[in-house]
């Protein structure tokens, strides 16, 4: 459940803020030290600055996100709602892939060390700061891709659906609505999957320059959904 504005400004909330400030500076740094190594021209800077409002928005979100007390099977069917929920993500930002015909024991394709067209095994490279440093891994099986700004997003929004799903647990309204009426849980999965089903069409190819800009709005209204919506929930039945 998220903090009431009045605890949020309580003296105990001073490391965090400044943990936060030390955050700010350090981003601020790493990305003038970008700025001025980059071999390449900048064209469009926010796509600098996007990997950080991922991560700023998630980490306040979670530092200033309290977990309602609960039973022990509660919260592990919490954990196991939001491990899901985290995978559910992962896959449709293709973080994670599975080769299905692998995996039954047929259809896979690999030679001399390349899986399906793909360099096997672990790759390394850099990037802007958020977007790099990458790392991944390309199995037969299965292959996975570190990209820090999606990683701690995504993290940040399964920690947040854990708190919510923890929070309706115990309320009555969880038996009418249920986890699939929290639009904070819903939107980008939704979104994700919409733009999967669409494929190649022309308005998702039109659309795939900005396809940045629409997860980082989409990212953002999730997370105020998560943090603000059980909140604002509460108040109003007092």
């Amino acid at each position: 459940m998220a903090l009431p504005y009045s605890s949020r400004t309580d003296a105990r909330q001073i490391p965090t803020a400044w943990w936060l400030a030390v955050l700010g500076w350090f981003e601020v740094l790493a990305v003038a030290a970008y700025l001025h190594a980059a071999p390449v021209r900048v064209d469009s800077l926010r796509y600098v600055l996007y990997p950080f409002i991922w991560i700023n928005v998630g980490v306040v979100a979670v530092l200033w996100t309290d977990l309602p007390k609960t039973t022990r099977r509660v919260r592990l069917g919490a954990g196991a709602v939001a491990a899901a929920y985290f995978l559910v993500l992962a896959f449709l930002a293709g973080l994670l892939s599975v080769n299905l015909g692998a995996l039954v024991g047929g259809g896979h394709v690999h030679t001399a060390g390349r899986v399906a067209g793909h360099a096997a095994g672990w790759q390394f490279s850099l990037g802007a700061p958020g977007w790099g440093p990458r790392v991944g891994y390309a199995g037969e099986v299965v292959s996975a891709t570190f990209v820090p700004y999606r990683v701690v997003g995504y993290l940040a929004l399964s920690y947040l659906v854990y708190a919510a799903v923890l929070d309706t647990a115990r309320t009555a309204l969880s038996g009418a609505l249920g986890l699939v009426s929290c639009v904070g849980c819903t939107f980008p999965l939704v979104g994700g999957l919409a733009a999967g089903l669409a494929g190649g069409t022309g308005i998702v190819s039109a659309l795939r320059a900005l396809s940045v800009d629409v997860s980082t709005v989409v990212f953002v209204v999730a997370v105020a959904a998560l943090v603000f919506g059980p909140a604002a929930m509460g108040r109003s039945q007092r």
